[in-house]
């Protein structure tokens, strides 16, 4: 089974000398997996990311997304920017089931969707990230152990895998602007985006 797990964005592999171990680091857009005993990190404002492990076989993995600009905040599931929020996550999942985890071993942490693109709508991107992917789990049936949503700083997420431990800094100053520039070009690529086809769970 381990050896027929998958392992995804391989290009921001690298060692992490403060916790002695193999890293991996997901940008907007991404996701990654694996059944190794490694660390996986992403640095979240508006965005939100969902740390999805099997507790058994500690298969995990963790994404990274944003609901695109235009959604209904009344109803998560049904908007149409959705859409998007949900092929992230069935993407993750599926590849975790592929990997070898089992639906029923799944858990979930959740943070991010904090207030950092204020100026990019009128309804609180953030707000609506976070009120998704606590929707998504919980009609999946998902267990959510812990979550750091919403508030307006964004946050450094450190999690491993193998052990579902995950560490949450909160940046409360920002050295320049690269994530919020990072965001809004990944927010501006959506906009235009059509999303792709079905993903099947099984």
């Amino acid at each position: 089974m381990a050896n027929d797990a998958r392992e995804h964005f391989a290009n921001n592999l690298y060692y992490d000398r403060t916790f002695d171990c193999d890293a991996a680091k997901i940008l907007p857009g991404e996701y990654y997996c694996t059944f190794k005993d490694m660390l996986i990190v992403t640095v979240l404002g508006s965005c939100v990311s969902a740390c999805i492990r099997d507790r058994v076989s500690g298969i995990g993995g963790m994404n990274h997304f944003m609901l695109p600009d235009g959604g209904d905040s009344s109803n998560p599931l049904i908007s149409a920017s959705a859409r998007y929020g949900t092929y992230a996550m069935e993407v993750l999942i599926n590849e975790l089931l592929k990997s070898g985890a089992r639906r029923e071993n799944l858990e979930a942490k959740v943070f991010g969707g904090g207030n950092v693109l204020r100026g990019l709508t009128a309804l609180n991107v953030g707000e609506r990230n976070a009120a998704f992917v606590r929707a998504y789990l919980k009609a999946e049936g998902i267990r959510v152990l812990a979550e750091d949503l919403n508030d307006i700083f964004p946050r450094k997420v450190y999690f491993f895998p193998r052990t579902g431990r995950v560490l949450v800094k909160k940046l409360r100053e920002l050295n320049n602007n690269t994530l919020v520039n990072r965001e809004q070009d990944y927010a501006s690529r959506l906009a235009g985006k059509d999303i792709g086809g079905e993903v099947d769970l099984f």
